[in-house]
């Protein structure tokens, strides 16, 4: 059976905003059977730089293939493996640009993956399991920070906020997106659920706080910097 084509842009407009609640959305076909994915964030077609909920049916299998601009996922639910070992719940991986594998699940599983984003440059392919690593006080009371890799201006980290957690009014630079895994995230424009995925372009502010608490994948550093605005023109990213 033929798979319909995905949708080539969305979100692809980097210096723009984005917010998507992946639950909201329809989980599309694969060329490979037993694969779906949701589409947060996408720009081109069957290759092409994305980031997405990917879901696989137990027993199914990607075929090999080579990553052009790299491979970043987070594993979310079950194993998912390749010929290098099994990956977990909680693990953290990076296969840099260049790399090549052919990915499988025996026992079915959702990953959060991110396709082609990667400087050539960083070539350490990171494996990381978040749920027996140590944590780092954060930045202001009720924060706790778990680095998962840095490479120039970009960082990536799971960050928990604890319950009545307040951040000040700060700015990125070089943007910033975040994937809500538990609870609710919050900032002065919204709630957003666990499943959510947001982007912040660089330059953009704002005033994070969880009253619940919540659990997040964050990443920052990484987007290009707005052209410059013309006289009168309003900002984005606000």
């Amino acid at each position: 059976m033929a798979v319909s084509p995905v949708p080539s842009r969305i979100h692809a407009d980097l210096s723009r905003p984005a917010v998507a609640r992946s639950g909201d959305l329809p989980w599309l076909p694969s060329p490979l059977s037993g694969v779906e994915r949701r589409l947060l964030e996408r720009d081109g077609g069957e290759v092409a730089r994305a980031t997405s909920i990917v879901r696989y049916a137990p027993g199914s299998h990607f075929a090999a293939h080579v990553h052009g601009g790299g491979e970043e996922f987070l594993v979310l639910e079950g194993v998912f493996s390749d010929e290098q070992g099994d990956y977990g719940a909680g693990t953290y991986v990076r296969n840099p640009v260049g790399s090549a594998h052919a990915p499988f699940s025996r026992q079915g599983c959702v990953i959060f993956v991110k396709l082609r984003q990667m400087d050539p440059a960083d070539q350490r392919r990171v494996v990381l399991d978040t749920r027996s690593s140590a944590w780092l006080p954060g930045l202001v009371p009720g924060l706790s920070v778990l680095p998962l890799h840095g490479f120039g201006p970009e960082q990536v980290a799971l960050v928990r906020w604890a319950p009545g957690t307040r951040f000040p009014d700060h700015g990125h630079p070089g943007g910033e997106e975040i994937l809500v895994l538990e609870g609710v995230f919050e900032d002065e424009r919204g709630a957003y659920p666990a499943g959510t995925w947001l982007r912040h372009p660089a330059g953009s502010r704002h005033t994070p706080c969880s009253d619940s608490g919540c659990l997040i994948w964050v990443k920052t550093g990484h987007l290009p910097a707005a052209a410059p605005r013309r006289a009168g023109e309003p900002a984005r990213g606000r």
